[in-house]
């Protein structure tokens, strides 16, 4: 093995930690974070890529009756949970705050493009989040449309539409890249080449969060009690929704992949209306997207002993 293949799947055995370190890197080093900003849509499409190619173009597609079940899916979370997320944040008086608003914007977006990523090393089969990842983004500039109108008071949704079209469209040219490449000259992958696209995989997710970091730092030094308020926030809504999704596809036709779909449930690509919505709606969520950041990042140590069951 050549010593970049044996560093990549010595990366691959300590993903964790090295999501840990870039946490860490966010938060420590708020000029590399602001610097790396301007890259995160090219540093998605790289993740997007990885997992791509380590997963590969079989895995992916399935059948039609897997696309018909997570079209469905996607629009439970998507559309289903959301509106549950309205009903009961209206039903406690808090409907129109900030934290309202940051919740329902999160429950309405399509996984993370790193969810597959994340389902590695949690030790899941990445495949079916990616599928997921795929359908709920080229169904999100339709999903948007029945939040948006129940809300009133989030924006304009072509400017969601476009932007989720956008990132559809990096996703999918990333993803047919992968899939050339791995045809040309990884049809066949051995058990360590797989292990090598897995640590590649950790690496780039940990240099991916340092750019989503770039307003947290500032605020736990400046404002520590208002960012663990809001830390508080993201860690229940993220963990929260992922141990929900867990216990309830345990018991349905997901029961074998619920791994990567509960990784899907609580993990949500919040960060695609900042480019699409205007600043007075996104600036007051600029600290709950960093924050939402550490239990995303953590959610293979965090949920450790409860996916440890299905694997």
């Amino acid at each position: 093995m050549n010593p970049a293949k044996a560093g990549l799947v010595l990366a691959a055995r300590h993903g964790r930690l090295l999501l840990v370190l870039g946490l860490v890197a966010g938060v420590t080093l708020p000029s590399v974070a602001v610097a790396m900003r301007p890259w995160l849509q090219e540093l998605v499409a790289g993740l997007m890529f990885v997992a791509a190619l380590r997963i590969g173009p079989r895995q992916v597609l399935g059948s039609l009756r897997d696309l018909r079940q997570v079209a469905g899916l996607a629009l439970i979370y998507q559309i289903g949970v959301p509106v549950a997320f309205w009903v009961a944040l209206t039903g406690m008086g808090l409907a129109g705050t900030t934290v309202a608003t940051a919740l329902l914007l999160m429950a309405a977006a399509s996984p993370i493009s790193g969810s597959p990523n994340l389902t590695v090393i949690a030790g899941g089969n990445p495949a079916p989040a990616l599928r997921l990842l795929i359908v709920g983004t080229a169904l999100l500039p339709l999903t948007v449309i029945p939040i948006f109108q129940l809300s009133g008071d989030l924006g304009d949704t072509s400017a969601v539409f476009a932007a989720s079209v956008r990132l559809f469209v990096v996703i999918m040219g990333a993803a047919g890249a992968a899939f050339a490449v791995r045809h040309i000259f990884f049809r066949d992958p051995e058990p360590s080449t797989i292990a090598a696209f897995d640590g590649l995989s950790a690496i780039a997710m940990a240099v991916v969060v340092v750019g989503l970091m770039s307003s947290a730092g500032p605020t736990l030094s400046t404002q520590p009690m208002v960012f663990l308020m809001w830390l508080g926030v993201a860690m229940a809504a993220n963990l929260g929704m992922q141990v929900l999704a867990f216990v309830i596809l345990g018991r349905t036709v997901f029961r074998n992949d619920k791994t990567a779909f509960a990784i899907c449930s609580g993990n949500r690509n919040i960060a695609l209306f900042l480019v699409a919505l205007p600043a007075s709606v996104t600036d007051p969520l600029l600290l709950f997207v960093g924050c939402y950041q550490i239990p995303m990042y953590l959610t293979p140590i965090l949920m450790k002993r409860v996916y440890s069951r299905a694997t």
